[in-house]
């Protein structure tokens, strides 16, 4: 493991491997088959891509999509490892010389798609290479009971089976069940009990369900909060992509679009635009993103119902695979449900109908649930039983209630005098605030008593407050020719006053990312060098390097190479540049080199730095202390007493904040509100730092929980 380690660092940049990634590759070069069962963004790459760089001869990576393959090769040649790939992007005459050079042993990986697996020539081929490894990607394909099944993948055996040399075989996945694990071991002849799995939680996700709101303006209000960052918006039909792209552009955001009814051409500018960060939002249906190796998604929203849990949690968990804090939002409407259930009708087999429509309904389950999001989705995927996550929506939901039993009583009321199962929402709400519309008047419904009984409001808001409803299983839709609705049991028990209905506050979009001039001043120079080089932004060097600069502030290159995810590669390429850039900035910006303290060596980021902080404080060591003793910098000691906050460990706020402080800070938040830290740290004397702020409020809000 030792050269492995090396190459980690050489390659990578990075000194130490996640959870997960060394269990797997000391497996694989130990000779033995293996299952590594891993999140989205939990660098399954690495756990095939350092053994194919420890053995001899060319590893076979088998992938399911052309741009997976692409952004992969981009990015292992940006690290100087020899790699290609053969897919149907490819001319016969390309294809051609890749492969005899895949015969020279030119490469040290190949990624090849499954359907080539299905040529018996080509078959022949590959018994010309010495091929030491085979990585099977997305291996959920290989099942039946798997959600996005695809035949040539059960050829993968055949093939292995037909090399002179058996290789050994790795199986990755994000997305797998205990059956779907099991099918994948059985199909590939790997020991089940030779299983990676790291667990299916994603620390750096925040995961919320909004219902019973204006889902187009919730999601321009976030996209427009955030519109320095890059974001994927799912939606379930080529039709609602279409639209929402055309009003998301009427609305000056700068988007791209992608579904199957486009022309190829298109469909690959469009994916082109956004991975180069020339368009910040795409608007897809799911047949965007399997294999999109873009680390800087800081956000994916699902505009409608995903059909299936396996689908989601692997389309929502391409926000944030850098490991930086990044939203999975889902916005929910009841028709969705339909949507969805016509959908699988027509696409699915009489055989896997109903398994299908079960999963359905479990994904509306989730939608409903008021538990921790982050446990139903890791209980979905396991027996594994984690503590509530703190970040979730329902984690943090401290909106208050409202009363709306009365409004229910009037909707339900003229639903029953309108004759039930007869009208959609649209007329219904007509009716409650007086319109004198002719299809109105035609029915004589001026002459109920319900007629313009919500006058006060506007037609959107009554079909709002009924769209709420129907979440709240109090009014059903009955979907023939058109939807209809009617009055559920739940709404009669409110109809006779013997049941309320509360319905909390609008969820209130928030900024994912603070803005931090140095952060944008260094994507700048990224994307220049990006389209210099025609690769992906990304690919030259991922967030949560740049923001380790912003942190470490490197100006020679031994500072530089200190950075997470440099290794000498990188530093040789790109070094100068970013240190000149950095430099510039701070002859222009000197407090910035104040406020982030004196300098210190730095040390190599590694997952659980934050606990080793932990270890020290319990110790009874000052943050001062532990900055000294780790040869970190003060702030980023700080930054890892926020993140044992939020994973709830016991840490006195009084050790953190001054007592002297603690009053003139709760007064300020008062006044400015808690949402941004700029105007309370403008209010407070210039010893309260905003790391001071940042424990106060969390302390705040962790209260606000307990209470909840």
């Amino acid at each position: 493991m030792e050269k492995a380690k090396q190459l980690l660092e050489f390659h990578y940049g990075y000194s130490s491997f996640r959870t997960g990634q060394e269990q797997a590759i000391q497996s694989v070069l130990s000779g033995e088959d293996t299952l590594c069962v891993m999140p989205t963004g939990g660098g399954k790459s690495i756990c095939y891509q350092i053994p194919a760089l420890v053995f001899e001869g060319t590893t076979i990576v088998i992938s399911p999509l052309i741009s997976l393959m692409k952004d992969q090769v981009d990015t292992l040649l940006q690290l100087d490892v020899s790699a290609a790939f053969i897919n149907s992007s490819l001319t016969a005459r390309e294809t051609r010389d890749t492969i005899e050079k895949a015969k020279r042993g030119e490469y040290k990986l190949l990624y090849i798609a499954p359907e080539r697996l299905e040529s018996y020539d080509f078959m022949d081929h590959l018994r010309q290479i010495d091929i030491p490894l085979v990585a099977v990607d997305e291996a959920h394909c290989i099942s039946q009971w798997g959600h996005d099944f695809r035949p040539s993948y059960q050829r993968i055996q055949r093939m292995i089976g037909n090399l002179p040399n058996r290789p050994v075989v790795l199986a990755l996945t994000a997305t797998a069940t205990p059956r779907v694990r099991q099918d994948i071991c059985w199909s590939l002849d790997i020991d089940e009990n030779k299983t990676v799995l790291t667990g299916f939680e994603r620390e750096n996700l925040s995961f919320s369900v909004i219902k019973g709101q204006d889902r187009l303006s919730y999601l321009k209000d976030f996209i427009k909060k955030n519109e320095k960052e890059a974001g994927i918006i799912y939606a379930a039909t080529r039709k609602t992509v279409d639209q929402l792209y055309e009003n998301l552009k009427k609305s000056g955001i700068n988007v791209s679009r992608y579904h199957a009814g486009m022309m190829d051409q298109e469909r690959m500018e469009q994916q082109e635009q956004f991975l180069q960060d020339e368009s910040s939002v795409m608007v897809a249906t799911s047949a965007f993103g399997m294999g999109i190796d873009k680390s800087n998604i800081r956000y994916v929203i699902h505009f409608q119902l995903p059909k299936n849990m396996e689908s989601y949690y692997q389309e929502a968990g391409r926000a944030g695979r850098d490991g930086l804090p990044s939203e999975c939002i889902l916005l929910y409407s009841s028709q969705d449900v339909q949507v969805q259930r016509f959908l699988i009708d027509q696409s699915s087999e009489q055989e896997r109908m109903a398994q299908e429509l079960e999963k359905l309904q479990l994904m509306v389950d989730y939608c409903y649930t008021e538990s921790c999001l982050q446990q139903s989705i890791v209980r979905y995927f396991s027996d594994e039983e984690i503590p509530p996550c703190g970040r979730c929506g329902n984690c943090t939901d401290a909106r208050e209630s409202i009363d709306v039993t009365r409004e229910a009583q009037i909707v339900l009321s003229c639903i029953v005098r309108m004759g039930q199962k007869r009208f959609g929402k649209t007329l219904i709400a007509q009716v409650l605030t007086g319109s004198k519309n002719k299809k109105v008047l035609d029915f004589g419904f001026q002459k109920l008593p319900t007629y313009g009984m919500m006058k006060e409001k506007s037609i959107k808001e009554v079909t709002d407050l009924i769209e709420f409803f129907i979440s709240q299983e109090v009014i059903a839709v009955e979907h023939g020719t058109f939807p209809t609705l009617y009055v559920k049991e739940k709404g009669k028990e409110i109809l006779m006053g013997k049941e309320q209905i509360m319905r909390k506050e609008a969820v209130v979009t928030k900024q994912v990312a603070v803005d931090d001039p140095l952060f944008e001043e260094l994507r700048n120079v990224r994307k220049v060098i990006a389209e210099q080089e025609n690769v992906p932004p990304f690919v030259i060097f991922a967030d949560t390097a740049l923001k380790d600069m912003c942190v470490k502030l490197p100006e020679t290159r031994d500072e530089f190479l200190n950075v997470t995810g440099v290794g000498k590669s990188k530093l040789e390429k790109y070094g100068e540049r970013f240190i000149s850039a950095i430099s510039d900035y701070l002859a222009e910006n000197p407090d910035r080199r104040k406020n982030a303290g004196e300098k210190v060596p730095a040390k190599k980021a590694t997952p659980d730095s934050h606990l080793e902080t932990y270890t020290f404080y319990k110790e009874g060591k000052s943050i001062e202390e532990i900055a000294d003793q780790r040869k970190l910098a003060v702030s980023t000691v700080e930054n890892h007493f926020v993140q044992c906050m939020q994973e709830g460990m016991a840490i006195q706020t009084e050790d953190l904040i001054p007592d002297e402080y603690v009053s003139e800070i709760e007064q300020a938040v008062q006044q400015a509100g808690g949402e941004k830290l700029k105007p309370i740290k403008e209010m407070l004397p210039e010893e309260v730092s905003y790391f001071m702020i940042k424990v106060y409020l969390l302390q705040n809000e962790m209260k606000k929980q307990v209470k909840s």
